[in-house]
């Protein structure tokens, strides 16, 4: 599939003017108290001329950056451009970051990441245990998990190791759907991972195999890759109807792991004593967990013990 339709927008450019026209799109001249003017507008959002304005440029620039063909804006610019977006911080950040890939010119051939992880770490999901807890690569890839951080993930351990991919599985998994309490927040906060990517790596083959895949299986995914959401989450808490422990609202947090490919450390938490700690141990005991099994075990079948690692 031809790079533009990966980046979006089609036309060629830049990510940077790619990222510009998308949320130039989703601003209202409402939102930044311009009248609508008269006449019927071609396209959604702010024109050109009215963003060149609100951010202190002329249009002929402004049109040059959009096409790629400008692409050495200065910060004040890239800040001023921001306002006028009424981008976020971390949308802010990601602007940043693409006027300084814009700038760098043509990248070198991408190097593929690695898919291994320190031994370290795998002492580290062995001590969190009951908690779930698992490593995903900079495409949500799996490489490292516990028991707990694998079953979590309704029907994940079905799939082959090399398939197990949290995106993946948020779209076109038939459990997911029913899993996550709010699955369309879900799926916009990994599409959200993988558009910063996307940003600053657009070629990298990890990413751009994965997209490739899910423009071509999931309409949902392709709604949402043209967006350009960039904000992710890294802590907060998330319900799960999970089909073998019932229903449970957890706590998680995500961290950069240092000295790896871009590897993050996803973990879940309950308070001891609760009924969602008692399904994260059953979680953690299961090789398989069975539908329908709940905390207690009572008038349910039975969750066939696992075995800790020696």
């Amino acid at each position: 599939m031809a790079r533009e339709q990966r980046g979006g927008g089609g036309g060629g450019g830049t990510e940077l003017g790619r990222f510009l026209r998308a949320r130039r799109s989703r601003v209202t001249p409402a939102d930044v108290g311009l009248p609508e003017g008269v006449g019927l507008r071609r396209t959604p959002g702010l024109r050109r001329e009215e963003l060149a304005t609100l951010a202190g440029v002329s249009i002929d620039y402004y049109t040059r950056l959009e096409r790629g063909k400008e692409t050495h804006p200065s910060p004040s610019v890239v800040d001023a451009l921001a306002a006028a977006l009424l981008l976020e911080d971390g949308e802010r950040d990601h602007l940043r970051d693409l006027a300084a890939c814009a700038a760098r010119g043509t990248p070198g051939a991408p190097s593929a990441p690695s898919r291994s992880v320190h031994s370290g770490v795998g002492l580290l999901l062995e001590g969190m245990r009951p908690y779930p807890a698992h490593v995903v690569s900079r495409t949500l890839e799996l490489v490292a998990t516990n028991p707990g951080g694998l079953h979590l993930m309704a029907g994940l351990a079905d799939w082959p190791a090399r398939q197990r991919n949290i995106v993946r599985y948020v779209f076109l998994h038939p459990a997911a759907r029913e899993l996550f309490d709010d699955w369309e927040n879900q799926i916009r906060g990994c599409v959200a991972r993988l558009r910063t990517l996307a940003g600053t790596d657009p070629d990298a083959p990890d990413l751009t195999h994965l997209v490739d895949e899910l423009l071509l299986k999931s309409p949902d995914f392709a709604r949402l890759w043209e967006r350009y959401d960039v904000q992710g989450h890294s802590h907060g808490h998330k319900t799960f109807h999970h089909p073998a422990v019932g229903d449970l609202t957890l706590g998680y947090q995500s961290m950069q792991l240092d000295g790896t490919s871009g590897h993050r450390l996803v973990a879940y938490y309950a308070e001891p004593g609760t009924p969602e700690y008692a399904a994260l141990v059953l979680l953690d005991k299961a090789e398989h967990p069975h539908p329908h099994a709940s905390p207690s075990g009572a008038g349910q079948p039975p969750v066939s013990p696992g075995r800790r690692p020696s």
